[in-house]
């Protein structure tokens, strides 16, 4: 298991997909699969920098795993920013046109499809979100 603790500011997003690709890149990962994990890590990272810790900064600790066979990589996000659920918020409705849809929700909905598991939990006073995706 690798960490990454970070200021959870959005020029520190470089460094953070940084991070996962060195993982990845030990792994036969196809630059699809590679690209919707950076994807989802960058809405993830993107959304701690911008509202975990509004109006000031904090910290955002990241671990990143792979295990299993087939290999699964596991992608841990922490921060002590104020608690959210963003799985707790209704999936937009992506029927209704652009104009007719509620702003918010749609970073957070493709992470959920083109992840093979999302989940939070609010533990020792941090958002804890981990987002799994096999590597195959």
């Amino acid at each position: 298991m690798k960490e990454l603790t970070i200021e959870a500011k959005t020029e520190n997003l470089d460094e953070v997909l940084e991070f996962i690709d060195d993982i990845l890149s030990e792994y036969d990962c196809s630059m699809k699969l590679q690209m919707q994990i950076d994807v989802a890590v960058e809405e993830i990272f993107v959304n701690i920098a911008h509202y975990a810790y509004d109006p000031g900064t904090g910290d955002a600790v990241i671990t990143a795993d792979v295990s299993g066979d087939p290999s699964c990589l596991t992608v841990t996000f922490a921060d002590s920013g104020v608690p959210y659920n963003p799985l707790a918020k209704e999936d937009p409705d992506v029927t209704l046109n652009v104009e007719d849809r509620q702003i918010g929700g749609l970073g957070i909905f493709m992470v959920k499809k083109s992840m093979d598991g999302v989940e939070y939990e609010h533990k020792d006073g941090k958002n804890v979100l981990t987002i799994k995706k096999a590597l195959v």
